[in-house]
């Protein structure tokens, strides 16, 4: 897969461990983690991004509900699943999100899918598509034309979180599925940038 994105050396590293607040068995990534348990632990109950931006998934493999985790830390799991739609306990895999580019991001929307309807552009974030005049509570398609961005259910970030990268085959989310394995619905009602 080409990345036509900005990557920098040394950009990713992420801390975890298997307990709560920064305790019990410790492990530093600075790549892809398909699967917690091929580095002897069962799930992530705490972790810290030192640099650059991950992104966290509920299974192994990528799959289920996704986190974006911003340089910080976060001692527990409702630190990065607190404001989704359901509470999820575990995070199994994870990996660096190579295409935020924070200050040149740009994304369209469309009201339908295969990027047709009504559409709007975007550069900056958006804590309400509704107040920001967009009519539906839904979004058929996305063309994330660069960088990458995090895509909430709810305004004011709240909700599924669905994470858009334009290094994703093109950029092209031409569908619900496409967004993740746990997408099911297209209601998407705010949006903003990931922060490198």
């Amino acid at each position: 897969m080409t990345h036509h994105c900005k990557k920098s050396s040394g950009l990713w590293k992420m801390v975890v461990w298997d307990e709560p607040f920064f305790q019990g068995k410790k492990h530093e990534f600075t790549t892809d983690c398909y699967s917690t348990s091929e580095h002897g632990f069962s799930t992530v109950r705490s972790c810290r991004i030192e640099s650059g931006a991950w992104a966290g998934f509920e299974h192994c493999g990528f799959q289920g509900q996704q986190f974006v985790l911003e340089r910080g830390e976060y001692p527990c799991w409702e630190a990065w699943s607190g404001s989704n739609a359901y509470h999820v306990e575990r995070m199994c895999s994870f990996r660096p999100i190579a295409c935020a580019d924070h200050g040149r991001s740009r994304l369209m929307l469309f009201e339908q899918d295969n990027f047709q309807g009504k559409r709007a552009e975007m550069s900056d974030d958006c804590p309400s598509l509704p107040a920001l005049g967009w009519g539906s509570s839904t979004v058929g398609s996305f063309l994330v034309r660069s960088g990458a961005w995090v895509c909430s259910q709810y305004p004011g970030y709240r909700g599924f979180q669905y994470l858009l990268e334009s290094d994703s085959p093109a950029g092209e989310y031409k569908h619900v599925r496409e967004w993740g394995s746990h997408a099911q619905t297209g209601q998407v009602q705010s949006i903003r940038r990931v922060q490198q």
